[in-house]
């Protein structure tokens, strides 16, 4: 295939490509989705693609996500990590770009954090004795470590501040994790 596969779906000018690939995906059923979300991140992460066309994939692959059901605190929580597992695995090898919210670290540890269920403060305290909580709390701090794991990454690409202590404080607390 050529550097622009979109090309060939012949998709008018008017609406965005990755758009229209992920509408016309949310209407199916989950199990096509996540088909196409596999193939979308299969080509994002290719070598042999050139960066441009790797991020307009890995953009098809957020836009499924964007659409998927999330119903629950796991399949919630399986959407960030998705997201932010992708989007740190384009940050990480094709560089950061604050113009762009997808490709922005801060953007990607605010994401995360937004989605994280209990305070910093909480969690340590949690953590350590993980073994005596109730499967409904060791699954929230699992899912929260989840979340955070793909802050290791992200951490070098953050500037110096609060964010990135925050961020370094959530890598420390994860090891006590279930």
């Amino acid at each position: 295939m050529g550097q622009d596969e979109f090309s060939a779906v012949g998709l008018g000018r008017r609406r965005r490509k990755e758009d229209w690939v992920a509408g016309e995906i949310g209407e199916r059923a989950g199990q096509k989705r996540e088909h196409i979300r596999a193939v979308a991140v299969f080509h994002a992460q290719d070598d042999n693609l050139a960066a441009p066309l790797r991020k307009r994939w890995a953009k098809v692959a957020l836009r499924v996500d964007a659409r998927a059901s999330a119903d629950g605190p796991q399949e919630r929580a399986r959407v960030v990590v998705n997201n932010s597992s992708l989007r740190t695995f384009v940050i990480d090898r094709l560089g950061p770009d604050p113009e762009d919210p997808d490709w922005d670290p801060v953007r990607v540890v605010e994401y995360v954090l937004a989605s994280v269920t209990l305070t910093a403060a909480r969690v340590r305290e949690l953590g350590p004795g993980w073994r005596r909580l109730d499967i409904e709390r060791v699954r929230e701090l699992r899912r929260i470590k989840n979340a955070v794991g793909s802050f290791p990454l992200l951490v070098r690409h953050l500037p110096a501040g609060a964010l990135r202590d925050q961020a370094v404080e959530w890598l420390v607390i994860r090891e006590v994790l279930p």
